[in-house]
């Protein structure tokens, strides 16, 4: 698997959203350089910087203080100055309102719509990265009973290619799954 040298500079500690779904977020959601996002689930942080990089301002929630810590690292290294990291639990709140994107990156997604919901302007967008099935279900489930609209669920696939003289092939090696990408508009 490749990893752009501007991410091997970043810390890991627990799992991250790779950049091949961090792209898929961004374009589907369409995140420009307006946009207020919230990420919640914010772990190492990849996906609240790769944010900041192009947003306006992004608010980013975990719940764990260890978490909190890397991605401060990460925040200082990459100067996103436009990142707020908060210590917070959305599946109970989320203070801010007429948000752009709300991405969800926790095991209980689902719990968090209601108020993903809320603090989403209209035509704002929800995104779940879901590493099971069972969870895309609940997800795309709840979302329906929220009343989002165009639900749209994917999964993306990436295999890196062999390049070489006696010929050009798929590798054996390659990221396949690392979750289930789950869109809604409101």
């Amino acid at each position: 698997m490749f990893i752009p040298t501007h991410y091997k500079k970043l810390k890991r500690g627990p799992q991250v959203i790779l950049p091949k779904d961090i792209g898929a977020i961004i374009t589907y959601t369409n995140v420009n350089k307006n946009s207020i996002c919230i990420d919640a689930g914010t772990g190492s942080g990849w996906m609240a910087v790769s944010l900041a990089k192009l947003a306006k301002q992004v608010i980013s929630y975990d719940i764990r203080d260890d978490f909190i810590k890397i991605a401060e690292y990460n925040k200082r290294l990459v100067n996103a100055e436009n990142l707020i990291l908060k210590k917070g639990d959305v599946t109970k709140k989320i203070q801010e309102r007429n948000v752009d994107v709300v991405v969800l990156d926790m095991p209980n997604s689902d719990k968090a719509l209601k108020n993903a919901y809320k603090a989403l302007k209209e035509g704002g967008f929800v995104v779940g990265y879901l590493p099971h099935t069972e969870q895309l279900n609940m997800f795309v489930k709840k979302m329906e009973k929220l009343k989002f609209k165009n639900i749209h669920s994917i999964e993306l696939i990436e295999r890196d290619m062999l390049v070489r003289e006696q010929g050009t092939r798929p590798s054996t090696k390659g990221v396949w799954h690392t979750a289930y990408l789950s869109f809604g508009e409101k």
